[in-house]
């Protein structure tokens, strides 16, 4: 039974991570290999009711994961749906390549913090497309991109999944991993512009059309303006209600969702049912990146199999007894993340070392939330927000791995030094 199920979870990865030779969408991938390690785990145990309970128990953990995922996406599609982000994008009015460079990833650095990594990788690369028309400058500017939304997601509570998995799970806490993380995290994206400043250097090409007239803006100034900070307060404020509350973070995002949806039905109240329904919860609901949701649920699934079958147990002892160091284990698990999704190897870490072993804010939880988030970005196909980038700019596998692969790893590196030194010297 449970070469079995390891069997069927190793080829599932294999179909994962080789989504595009396959021509197979990941999600479907991953809920037929999450459904069927259950499956064969409940046909050869004796007492079936003590693996429904444990499913059961699985799924209430795993679901706060996704309802957060799907109330912020949803909120997150309702600001892009009013064009809000054109409230930050529009002030950007310099055509050196540099300066460019440098605003765009601190932008986006610390806009995946609040909006997670994935969608700001994706709203970022829709404002380079509009500022720039030179390919090889968008695709440097895209690596960076990369780079700046893994690392800008890993100090936020709700900047990165796995982060929020972490949180969710209470192997970290949100004021505690932004004080720890947020200056590792910088390191891990300054490094890398700091070695670019000396040859991304010039003047950029701009389109013909100027960003600002790129198209009619289908709402109204105040209308973007009362969503775009109504939106981003929301987001914000789900961790202080979390705190003040005791309620998972789900709670807080479902809240909001619904705070949401009562303002932009008041806003749009006047308007007829034709032009209000592009503007409304339920239609960003529509648009939310359900393949991705999907995707999680199936992952999880595999990996709490794995976690109820005590294979996740055994492997942790073993790491225990030859790996040994956790700034090893972390930074293993943060390679490894360049390669195979960092969404699992999460999961399997939560489901491996219990919170008597590392309790909450415990050094390895927070360095590993800083390893798998950051250690994407070496290999394009290594995050989400990689993917998306690679699928929206065309960018080559070999092309990101020999321009902008060692720009991450040196990053990486220099980052997770810092958070070693930071918790050795000052104790933090």
């Amino acid at each position: 039974m449970a070469i079995a199920i390891i069997l069927i979870f190793i080829l599932g990865y294999a179909g994962i991570a080789f989504e595009h030779s396959i021509r197979i969408n990941k999600a479907a991938t991953a809920l037929v290999t999450g459904v069927l390690c259950w499956t064969v785990y409940i046909l050869s145990a004796n007492n079936k009711e003590i693996v429904t309970g444990q499913l059961a128990h699985h799924f209430g953990d795993l679901s706060q994961i996704l309802f957060f995922l799907m109330g912020s996406m949803a909120i997150v599609e309702l600001i892009d749906a009013h064009d809000g982000f054109e409230i930050i994008t529009s002030r950007i009015k310099t055509t050196n390549k540099r300066k460019i460079l440098w605003i765009i990833s601190i932008l986006t650095f610390f806009l995946s913090s609040v909006l997670n990594n994935l969608t700001t990788a994706i709203v970022m690369i829709s404002l380079v497309r509009k500022l720039m028309t030179g390919k090889n400058d968008r695709l440097m500017m895209a690596g960076m991109i990369v780079i700046a939304a893994n690392a800008g997601g890993v100090w936020s509570p709700i900047g990165d999944v796995t982060t929020t998995m972490l949180w969710i799970g209470d192997q970290i806490s949100p004021l505690k991993i932004i004080v720890k993380l947020i200056v590792p995290a910088l390191v891990c994206l300054l490094v890398p512009l700091l070695i670019l400043r000396y040859s991304f250097k010039g003047e950029i090409e701009k389109p013909d059309q100027p960003f600002e007239d790129a198209g009619e803006t289908p709402s109204t100034k105040k209308e973007r303006v009362i969503v775009f900070v109504t939106g981003i307060l929301l987001l914000l404020l789900v961790p202080v209600f979390t705190v003040i509350t005791d309620l998972p973070p789900f709670m807080g995002i479902m809240i909001g969702l619904g705070l949401m949806w009562m303002i932009t039905e008041m806003i749009h109240s006047d308007k007829d049912e034709e032009d209000r329904k592009k503007f409304t919860v339920a239609y960003a609901l529509k648009k939310i990146d359900t393949p991705t949701i999907l995707f999680f649920l199936g992952i999880l699934l595999a990996v709490s199999a794995l976690e109820s079958t005590q294979q996740l147990q055994h492997i942790s002892g073993w790491m225990d007894n030859n790996l040994k160091d956790q700034n090893i284990i972390a930074g293993t698990m943060g390679l490894l993340s360049s390669v195979v999704d960092n969404v699992p190897l999460v999961a399997a870490m939560q489901g491996m070392y219990s919170l008597d072993a590392f309790p909450t804010d415990h050094y390895f939880w927070e360095f590993l939330a800083y390893t798998t988030g950051t250690g994407g970005s070496i290999l394009i196909i290594g995050s989400a927000a990689g993917v998306a980038v690679m699928g929206i700019e065309k960018i080559n596998f070999i092309w990101y791995l020999k321009k902008i692969g060692w720009l991450a790893l040196v990053g990486y590196i220099a980052g997770g030094i810092v958070y070693i030194l930071q918790h050795r010297l000052l104790g933090i």
